[in-house]
């Protein structure tokens, strides 16, 4: 069964790091681009940062550009979002999603087709 998995979330001070993992089984990652996404209670989605199939493109909000890298690891099927410097306005529901094409239409569009369940980062002091 197709599936995705977030973890790496938690609790954080403001100007502390976190790293995020995606995990994929079911399916090969190498084929296909992934992005990340979060979302707050009564907030719309919002897209944070998307990765080619191969790695060699990334795109980020610009609310999380200098902050966040997006990574991948393709051998061990997974993708990473390094979140450093982080914000109390970065407290947010993380999701990670499966691109239905190899490269990333901008940080945030495209048919994203299989999503995560999300993963908490609550940053607060």
């Amino acid at each position: 069964q197709l599936q995705l998995v977030e973890s790496g979330g938690g609790l954080v001070q403001p100007g502390g790091s976190l790293r995020l993992s995606c995990a994929a089984s079911g399916f090969t990652l190498d084929y296909y681009a992934i992005g990340w996404f979060r979302q707050a209670p009564g907030k719309e989605r919002e897209g944070v940062s998307c990765i080619s199939s191969s790695g060699r493109s990334t795109s980020y909000a610009d609310s999380v550009k200098g902050r966040f890298t997006i990574s991948r690891d393709n051998a061990k099927n997974t993708v990473y979002l390094q979140m450093n410097s982080l914000k109390p306005e970065d407290t947010d529901t993380y999701y990670c999603a499966r691109l239905r094409l190899p490269h990333c239409l901008g940080y945030a569009r495209g048919p994203f087709d299989y999503w995560g369940q999300g993963t908490q980062v609550t940053v607060s002091s």
